[in-house]
């Protein structure tokens, strides 16, 4: 390079940043830009000035390239979780995953996943009369399950039975560390239930082995479903459970915020529970994923009923809601309506009349304390409220008839040939017209009887607060 190149001046475009020869007023490469002469530049220093101009560029385009890359992935997560928490199309609850018990058993509480405590038809009737007692040490709350030529049932003498159901005979006992008043469902051998002691346990049938045990941090009253591989509880540790059948190890668990005590229910690969903050839930049944939140106001300790994908709940002080149970919930649904439903009363222009929440079809009120859970037939389900039944048509939204005992019905009832079994706090177990509400016979304990009762070739089985378990025939 010669020594007058290297003396040679240059200023830089302010628009184009190219070097011009000091002097000139306009830029030679944009022309049109001028160009300021305060700052000149010999040929060493616009080298200098010229290598890091093409480092920053390389540097900003490095930073243009990821801020485009992660706004197409936050874009693509953002739709990728708009399709798993809105719609089916990622994981799609399994239709086929229901259960039920076999013909002439009685495996779970309220015989199948639906919650409908229903059998339909039996060839033989109970007619109320004693078959045999079996006595424990304390009062039988536990709803019994009948399986494999067997009934089992837990007692607040902190231990779970197994007897035979034709003679009452023991087959053997397993004892927990408390109450065991959870309702106990069997499956391919092993009967699962859960203690106050804050597990649940997996026996074997045969012999009352325990195959395992999983603890949580507060009681276990909820019926435990077994649907496919997995058996689901909920706990008053707040959290609803879904763990292996086999190993005991847990799959997944949800935080439902307060204590969950309601049986849950499976229908069509969806998992149904309440809960007694208010609010009932819907869970793919597979992965946990919650797909609704259904505000019913006050707490839901009964099992919901699923008839086809229309779910029922009754709350603790007798409101009866009908929901859609495939519907979901929109996001923030129920943290931004109250502010929705604000601003409309106050007439703000352009905020349209608030929609009924997600799922809603309809609700009533029944009027009255509700302890157990409702069993549905037809058009009809039939709710306990305070002493009394009441039969509610889901078509015509109104009362067919209402049944009264001498005492509280916490006993969930059930549904056989068009006869409806019950317990009552007068300590007597109830068979009842399903169709009129007519009594048909009543057998009396020696106690309030809070178990829900089962029935299975013709026999009903039942506990009571005197400490006994009953077979009726």
């Amino acid at each position: 390079m010669s020594s007058a190149t290297e003396n040679k001046l240059w200023v830089i475009c302010p628009v184009c940043h190219k070097a011009n020869p000091a002097g000139v007023r306009f830029c030679q490469h944009c022309w049109g830009a001028a160009i300021n002469q305060d700052t000149t530049l010999t040929t060493e220093e616009l080298a200098e000035a010229t290598r890091h101009r093409e480092e920053y560029l390389k540097r900003r385009k490095k930073v243009k390239i990821a801020s485009i890359s992660g706004g197409i992935l936050a874009l693509l997560l953002s739709i990728y979780l708009s399709l798993v928490h809105f719609t089916d199309l990622i994981y799609k609850p399994s239709e086929s995953l229901n259960s039920s018990s076999r013909l002439g058993e009685w495996a779970m509480f309220r015989h199948s996943l639906d919650g409908s405590g229903s059998t339909g038809t039996t060839d033989v009737i109970p007619q109320g009369t004693l078959n045999w007692k079996f006595q424990t040490g304390a009062p039988v709350q536990s709803s019994p399950s009948v399986a494999d030529g067997a009934v089992f049932f837990g007692s607040q003498d902190y231990k779970f039975y197994a007897l035979d159901a034709v003679s009452g005979t023991k087959n053997w006992e397993f004892e927990t560390g408390s109450w065991v008043e959870s309702s106990p469902s069997v499956s391919r051998g092993v009967v699962y239930f859960g203690s106050n002691d804050g597990k649940l346990y997996a026996l074997d049938i045969q012999n009352g082995r325990k195959n395992w045990e999983f603890p949580t941090t507060f009681p276990v009253r909820s019926a435990p479903a077994i649907a496919g591989d997995v058996v689901y509880f909920g706990s008053e540790d707040y959290n609803l459970y879904a763990l292996d059948i086999v190993k005991g190890t847990r799959i997944w668990k949800y935080d439902i915020g307060s204590p969950a005590v309601s049986p849950p229910v499976i229908a069509n690969g969806i998992l149904y529970i309440g809960a007694s903050d208010g609010y009932s839930y819907a869970f793919n049944a597979l992965n946990g994923q919650r797909r609704l939140r259904f505000s019913s106001h006050y707490a839901v300790y009964a099992s919901p009923i699923v008839v086809d994908k229309t779910v029922y709940l009754v709350t603790t002080n007798g409101y009866l809601y009908s929901f859609d149970g495939m519907a979901r919930t929109w996001l923030w649904e129920h943290e931004l309506k109250p502010f929705w439903l604000q601003l409309y009363a106050m007439g703000v222009p352009g905020i349209p009349r608030p929609s009924s929440q997600s799922g809603f079809l309809w609700s009533t009120n029944l009027r009255g304390a509700v302890n157990a859970s409702p069993v549905i037939s037809g058009d009809t389900i039939y709710v306990s409220l305070d002493k009394r039944i009441v039969a509610f048509n889901t078509r015509s939204l109104k009362k067919t008839w209402t049944f009264a005992t001498d005492g509280t019905i916490r006993s969930s009832p059930i549904i056989a040939n068009n006869i409806l079994y019950f317990g009552s706090d007068d300590g007597k177990l109830y068979a009842v017209d399903a169709a009129t509400g007519k009594k048909l016979w009543d057998f009396k304990t020696g106690g309030p009887v809070y178990s829900t009762p089962s029935i299975a070739n013709g026999m009903i089985y039942v506990g009571s607060d005197d400490g006994n378990l009953y077979a009726i025939k």
